[in-house]
């Protein structure tokens, strides 16, 4: 289980704070393939990234005795001043890898995005970082137990997308995903069970089709 302890993610405003989420209590199960619903801007990324360790609730805690990925996607994970490499690099060794040349080889070749593997990561595009953060999950045995996916099919052309897709599915076979993609046909391709964010919470449906019927209710016909 993911559990949402009391979570809450604001940001400060001049007027006070614009809540993302307020107050969340909830487990998500972790033996299902978990697709997150809701419109641009109503915090599917913020989610993913605070499942993920890469940001934190405001107030709360998520604890889970499963090891989850780091987000893959248009934002990933990346220390945006180290370049592509030293990332690479870095992840390796406290991973315990004492020779990194051939991941990090690996990582550029899947990655194809030539000298920029060596330029500080805030320089990437979203496509660029997302091509690095998934090579560098491609390029380890790491035993994930779920992989968190925000948008990862938008990147790319069609063949750096079907090669990203089938790599997923032949190395990650046996394990969870929870993802964010605009496209319902992919959700419904990976995704079994679905959240759908509404009204700065999360609320969870065994059955993907009843979470996309409540998000086209919700947020799509009553427009």
């Amino acid at each position: 289980m993911i559990r949402f302890n009391s979570v809450s993610k604001y940001y400060p405003t001049k007027q006070g704070r614009s809540y993302v989420f307020r107050d969340v209590n909830i487990e998500l199960p972790t033996d299902r393939n978990i697709a997150i619903l809701g419109p641009n801007g109503v915090g599917k990324s913020t989610l993913i990234r605070m499942i993920g360790g890469t940001d934190i609730p405001s107030s709360g805690e998520i604890t889970t005795d499963k090891n989850i990925s780091w987000p893959l996607g248009l934002q990933g994970g990346l220390q945006g001043s180290m370049t592509g490499r030293e990332n690479v690099r870095f992840v390796a060794r406290i991973h315990g890898y004492k020779e990194t040349r051939q991941i990090e080889q690996q990582v550029a070749d899947f990655a194809e995005i030539g000298a920029y593997f060596d330029e500080p990561v805030k320089t990437y595009s979203n496509g660029m970082r997302a091509r690095v953060t998934f090579g560098l999950t491609m390029g380890f045995d790491f035993n994930f137990d779920v992989l968190l996916i925000d948008e990862l099919t938008a990147v790319g052309d069609a063949a750096f997308k079907a090669k990203s897709q089938k790599l997923l599915l032949e190395k990650y076979e046996k394990t969870k995903v929870i993802m964010v993609n605009h496209s319902l046909d992919q959700l419904r391709k990976f995704c079994d069970a679905g959240v759908v964010i509404r009204e700065n919470t999360l609320h969870y449906f065994d059955h993907l089709e009843q979470a996309i019927e409540e998000y086209q209710e919700v947020y799509v016909r009553n427009r």
